[in-house]
């Protein structure tokens, strides 16, 4: 059995009655997951797919890819049934407007106390904060409103209006000559070259207090 075959039974055995219902739960469209079910030109079960069925339903990724245990880890408690917590946003920044906490409905709350006074948890898309913050691990971050007092050198979310290109980007940030004016730079060797943005055409900006691991949440 292949995992794309072991991804129906997940559907089946989570109760949900559609392929589009099992898609909108996983955040893709309703044909690409009958494509994967599928096998079809030999797709795979993304890495994202996975992360969203690892923390959204507890599933045991070392059986859905080899068919090993139980698809399921027990649940934590810790995770969702929480009163108290930060919420967890399963977006990707590209998905972002203005905001990140008022554009959709949290998948759940994670009560972690080291950083309960954040704004919320997302995960990393993309290789340009690599290693520092790799694809698939998730950041918590926290609003900051005044853009006069910065932490030089740290990793932000960063997110700009139209005349600064819409940005929506993790960057570090450092000073620039010119005080209306922040520098972004990647701390991927690979992602070379600057860009400079005017602090006006912030939309919103948050820090980034650091990550955490599955085993966390």
């Amino acid at each position: 059995m292949t995992e794309n075959q072991r991804l129906k039974i997940l559907m089946d055995l989570l109760n949900f009655k559609t392929q589009k219902a099992f898609a909108d739960a996983l955040n893709i469209q309703a044909g690409s997951l009958s494509d994967i079910m599928r096998g079809k030109d030999g797709l795979k079960v993304s890495n994202a797919i996975k992360d969203r069925l690892e923390m959204k339903f507890d599933v045991n990724l070392t059986w859905l890819e080899d068919g090993i245990g139980e698809p399921f880890f027990k649940k934590r408690p810790a995770v969702g049934e929480s009163k108290e917590g930060v919420p967890y946003f399963d977006m990707s920044l590209s998905d972002a407007k203005e905001h990140i906490v008022e554009e959709q409905r949290a998948e759940y709350l994670v009560n972690y106390l080291p950083f309960n006074d954040c704004t919320a948890y997302l995960p990393v898309y993309g290789d340009s904060m690599a290693p520092q913050y790799a694809a698939g691990e998730i950041i918590a971050i926290k609003e900051i409103t005044n853009y006069e007092i910065l932490q030089w050198g740290e990793a932000y979310v960063v997110m700009t209006d139209e005349d600064s290109n819409s940005l929506r980007t993790i960057k570090l940030i450092y000073q620039h000559a010119d005080d209306t004016k922040l520098i972004l730079r990647s701390s991927n060797p690979n992602f070379n070259g600057d860009t400079v943005i005017s602090k006006k055409n912030i939309l919103s900006l948050y820090i980034i207090k650091g990550k955490i691991t599955r085993n966390v949440i």
